[in-house]
């Protein structure tokens, strides 16, 4: 017989794994910091045994010193089952043996099943269209890192790796991408939120490329809704731990620029978020929004409006929905008309995790993004914007006037760029026009599908100020 031809397998003796987690499975801690493993199985010896008895431990991957001692399992016939609770960490094996009950000598039990590289940590949730699903194409260094585990396409755990929406056997196909996805920001993020709490991080991919918000929220088509909640559904048959993820990272709006769909996408969002969190039964669970980022393809007539209307529905989101987080791409690089470059979400990864880190774990500062607070109109020529989550000072890029990202509208439609610009005071910007405006005014920044660069950002945590539509001009 050849040496690479496959020899017959003798019918198992010991302790066999039936039901429970796969190899590489991350598991959502609990607030007391553990999360429950269920085991079950059968077990098989050559002759008659007397008292036989299944055990279970965990132990450490790297070291082997045991984190769950040999526990004995429930036997009922040929069957046995197990319910123990891990502690936050690994990643760990799960090791089986068969022994004895009056058997002192442990490591000596007849063989049982494993289960490899389980961790218990945090596990987010991928879902919005494709820079979530991740387009970069350029290549990055943004390897692999034990520790930082995906739920694939195919049903099945695995060492996260790029491309995050690879189609291969693909079980849910609601989400499968007509062409082949590239690099994503969700790896780099999960590597940078796993190295500050000290926890494995799970991935679990729903996102689909070109997805309107209407795919997922339940009152409309709700598609890719269904088809998120059969995955988590899937996740929470082997568990029966109340809370099932730490959070949704969120990358969906381009597919909804245009009327009437950018008019109505603050409430829709809001409505799919309560739906998930219902759903769940966890109301405070965090969503990590990403504010869209440019387009540069010929805009529609009305396409400046609508990418406006959207930014500004998503910024508010952050505002209005609690627990709702937001940080900005408008000036991240592209790798092609509307997708973040490979380095870009690079970038994007980090601010990520530094939003999640700081809000829903108090790890490290709060850190927002600089946004207008007020707008008032001074003698009548110059308009006062007033910004906060501003810590050190806004910076301007010295551009000139008329590629600064500024401008009012005027009640009957006129898009007024400023003569000059002024940054006072910190976190003021001052617009100063040629002529008088009329009441009624509202100012954007940033709005348009493809805004000038030169994006003010915050000189301290470099962060560019989210784009905003249609602030009104008080005074």
């Amino acid at each position: 017989m050849d040496r690479l031809t496959p020899r017959p397998i003798p019918a198992l003796r010991g302790a066999r794994i039936a039901a429970g987690p796969d190899d590489w499975r991350i598991l959502q801690r609990q607030p007391d910091g553990t999360a429950e493993l269920r085991l079950a199985g059968t077990w098989t010896l050559d002759g008659e045994a007397t008292r036989p008895l299944v055990k279970a431990r965990a132990v450490d991957e790297d070291t082997g010193a045991a984190v769950l001692p040999w526990t004995d399992a429930e036997m009922d016939g040929g069957r046995w089952s197990l319910v123990a609770r891990l502690p936050a960490g690994g990643p760990y094996r799960i090791e089986t043996c068969l022994s004895m009950a009056e058997q002192k000598q442990i490591e000596w039990s007849v063989r049982g099943d494993m289960i490899h590289h389980v961790g218990v940590g945090d596990v987010y949730v991928i879902a919005g269209q494709s820079n979530s699903a991740g387009y970069g194409k350029d290549p990055v260094h943004d390897p692999s890192e034990v520790g930082v585990h995906l739920l694939a396409n195919d049903g099945r755990w695995r060492l996260a790796a790029h491309p995050m929406n690879d189609s291969t056997n693909i079980v849910h196909p609601a989400n499968l991408e007509g062409g082949n996805p590239g690099h994503s920001p969700w790896l780099a993020f999960a590597k940078r939120v796993r190295r500050e709490t000290g926890v494995p991080v799970g991935l679990v991919q729903t996102a689909l490329g070109g997805s309107a918000l209407a795919a997922w929220n339940p009152e409309e088509d709700g598609v890719l809704y269904r088809n998120l909640r059969a995955i988590l559904d899937a996740l929470r048959e082997d568990a029966s731990d109340p809370r099932l993820v730490a959070g949704v990272l969120w990358y969906q709006g381009c597919s909804d620029t245009s009327e009437p769909a950018c008019d109505t996408y603050l409430e829709r969002f809001g409505r799919f978020v309560a739906h998930l969190r219902e759903d769940l039964g966890d109301p405070g669970l965090p969503f990590l929004t990403v504010q869209i980022s440019r387009f540069t393809a010929k805009s529609e007539p009305t396409g400046d409006a609508c990418w406006g209307k959207v930014r500004e529905a998503q910024r508010r989101a952050a505002r209005e929905i609690p627990r709702v987080a937001v940080v900005p791409a408008i000036d991240l690089p592209l790798c092609d008309a509307i997708h973040v470059a490979s380095a870009g979400n690079l970038v994007l990864g980090e601010r990520a995790a530094r939003a999640v880190l700081g809000l829903f774990h108090g790890i490290g500062p709060v850190v927002r993004p600089p946004e207008p607070a007020s707008a008032v109109l001074e003698n009548g020529t110059r308009v006062r914007v007033h910004f906060e989550g501003v810590v050190e000072r806004l910076y301007d890029w010295e551009v000139m006037p008329e590629f600064v990202p500024f401008c009012v509208e005027t009640p009957d439609g006129r898009l007024l760029q400023p003569a000059r610009v002024d940054y006072v005071h910190r976190s003021d910007v001052v617009l100063n026009f040629d002529r008088e405006l009329p009441a009624g005014c509202v100012v954007h920044g940033a709005h348009r599908q493809n805004p000038f660069p030169g994006i003010p950002h915050d000189i301290s945590t470099r962060l560019p100020m989210l784009s905003f539509y249609g602030l009104k001009v008080e005074g």
